[in-house]
This record gives C-alpha cells, sequence and structure tokens, in this order.
C-alpha cells in the first residue's frame, strides 16, 4: 500500500478504507481530567463500527513521536481499525499531574480510556493495545488487570519482570544508558505549551480547546523508549 503524508483532518483514500485523522480529540476521565488523543478513524466508522489499538504514552504527541505516529498509526486504521496515540496525564497535550512510571493513576488512567473508548459509536467495543518500551509495559499491566473491552495486546522490549529483565535495571542494578535517557526525557515529559508560546512557535492552537498541532507530514526526529 502508498502511504500518504496527510496533514490533521486530511483524508487517506488510496487504500482498503479511507481514513481521517483528528489531531486533538479529548478524552475527558471520570475524575474529570481532559486527556488528549491523536486518532486515526476510518470514515465509515460510524456506520461500520470498528475495533480500536491504543498506544499510551508520555512523549508529546504533537512534536516528539509525531513523525513515527504518522508512519505506523494511518496505515493500520487504513485496514479496518480506529487508532489512538494518547498522551499520559500531566504530559504533551494533556491535563493533569503526572505522578511516577506505571503508578496506580497510570493504570487507573488506562482503564478508564479504554472503557470510553469501547462505548464510541465507532468502536466495535474491542480494544487493543501496543507499544514499545513505556508502551509495551504499560500495555502489559493494561493486560494483567483484566479490562473486560481489553482483547489483545502486542508489546516490544518489555517485560512483566521490572526486577531482573527491566529496560533500567537487570537484576536490581541500574543500567549505565539511564545517563542517556535521562538527559532527554525531561524534555520529552515536557507538559503542553501556553497559546501565547506556542504561537510564536509557529504551532496552530484551537482557542476553544487550548489543542496544538503541528502536521506530522513537516516532522522529523528519532523514536522514543
Amino acid at each position: 500500500m502508498k502511504r500518504q503524508h496527510m496533514t490533521p483532518n486530511e483524508t487517506m483514500t488510496d487504500s482498503p478504507c479511507s481514513i481521517t485523522e483528528h489531531p486533538g480529540m479529548g478524552i475527558t476521565l471520570p475524575d474529570g481530567t481532559r486527556l488528549s488523543a491523536r486518532v486515526w478513524l476510518p470514515n465509515n466508522a460510524l456506520e461500520v463500527p470498528v475495533p480500536a489499538i491504543l498506544e499510551f504514552l508520555p512523549y508529546r504527541k504533537r512534536d516528539g513521536t509525531a513523525y513515527r505516529d504518522h508512519i505506523n498509526h494511518p496505515p493500520m486504521a487504513a485496514q479496518g481499525y480506529a487508532c489512538l496515540r494518547l498522551d499520559l496525564r500531566g504530559r504533551g497535550d494533556s491535563e493533569g499531574l503526572f505522578d511516577d512510571e506505571y503508578s496506580a493513576q497510570e493504570m487507573q488512567d488506562a482503564r478508564d480510556t479504554i472503557n470510553w473508548i469501547a462505548e464510541q459509536p465507532w468502536c466495535s467495543g474491542a480494544v487493543g493495545m501496543m507499544g514499545i518500551f513505556w508502551g509495551g509495559f504499560n500495555s502489559l499491566h493494561a493486560a494483567g488487570n483484566r479490562i473486560d473491552a481489553l482483547k489483545a495486546v502486542i508489546t516490544l522490549c518489555s517485560t512483566t519482570d521490572r526486577y531482573a529483565d527491566d529496560i533500567h535495571f537487570k537484576g536490581g542494578c541500574i543500567l549505565g544508558e539511564n545517563i542517556g535517557w535521562a538527559a532527554t526525557a525531561m524534555s520529552w515529559f515536557s507538559p503542553r505549551r501556553t497559546r501565547p508560546s506556542s504561537a510564536r512557535n509557529g504551532a496552530k492552537c484551537d482557542g476553544a480547546t487550548g489543542e496544538h498541532s503541528v502536521s506530522g507530514a513537516r516532522l522529523a526526529g528519532p523514536s522514543a523508549a
């Protein structure tokens, strides 16, 4: 299948089903916190609901992983899936306070998000998760929590044994790579900018929602753990 570069809300048509990208879909959790997702939907999903695939990361979707997400998600959506790339609570364009890696709050947010997705009119009620490193770990945690709507996970570079085989530790010993990871993590974890700052930097801002987006087709950068 030929890949097309899409700008937000543009349609991909040379594939099994045409899709539309929604760069800042809001997901309001039971506690009132609004998370932000970049979503790719088949155009007929309201008439024929589809399974959903969730990737749940702390790295900003609007720039940090924008190009990678642009490569990964649209081809899957074009095969008949709703694909969501969600910023964690307190990261990127999502509201709230980030507390820790794979925390109880993160797992509750994953449960609430999966349940929200399953209830949408464009979703068949079946949700899967995917991820590498952080997204792989929280996918495995979510699977262990036996969320009814979560039907499958696909993970890379992740484990259920964080003592013996974690990305940061081996047998309880901290790894040297943590120095390099820590050097970039704080910038990747930065929350959303304010509107005036974003406007000066050339980003698009939705005045009603505060959402910020830049076309993934114009961005490039390394993939994140």
